[in-house]
């Protein structure tokens, strides 16, 4: 456990080393299945599973979308404010240097707070080995 720790923050700080300013319109869907896979990792207490680190560029006033993930999910806000809206319970506005999660099954949408900034995150799954990250976020019905 204590190595696992050491190695999510070495990643997180290359994460952040590797934050990259991306522009342009978004749909919904866009932002679900985009991002930038900076690590994978595989599990070896959890055969047939691995680690996903992905930077996450959410351009102003964008929105993922309701969605729901297959298995937990972390999210660290590096950059700009996010609001959280989680099916069920009020929304939550967060700034850089917060962070939330959600669990498996989870009706949720995560919006940019800001109209003239884009939003940048850091967002961790544990998920099949071989994942696609267009397979990480299935938008909710």
């Amino acid at each position: 456990m204590k190595r696992f720790c050491y190695l999510l923050g070495i990643t997180v700080v290359l994460g952040i080393a590797l934050v990259q300013v991306r522009s342009g319109t978004v749909s919904a869907q866009e932002t679900l299945t985009s991002g930038t896979v900076l690590q994978r990792t595989e599990l070896k207490s959890a055969p047939g599973s691995e680690a996903i680190l992905v930077l996450r560029n959410v351009p102003p006033g964008a929105q993922s979308g309701k969605h729901t993930q297959g298995g937990n999910e972390i999210v660290y806000i590096l950059d700009g404010s996010a609001i959280l809206e989680v099916q069920g319970k009020p929304p939550a506005t967060l700034k850089a240097g917060e962070a939330f999660s959600t669990a498996a099954g989870e009706v949720h949408n995560v919006k940019n707070a800001s109209t003239s900034a884009p939003l940048k995150a850091l967002a961790f799954y544990v998920a099949k080995k071989g994942a696609r990250l267009e397979d990480l976020a299935v938008p909710a019905k």
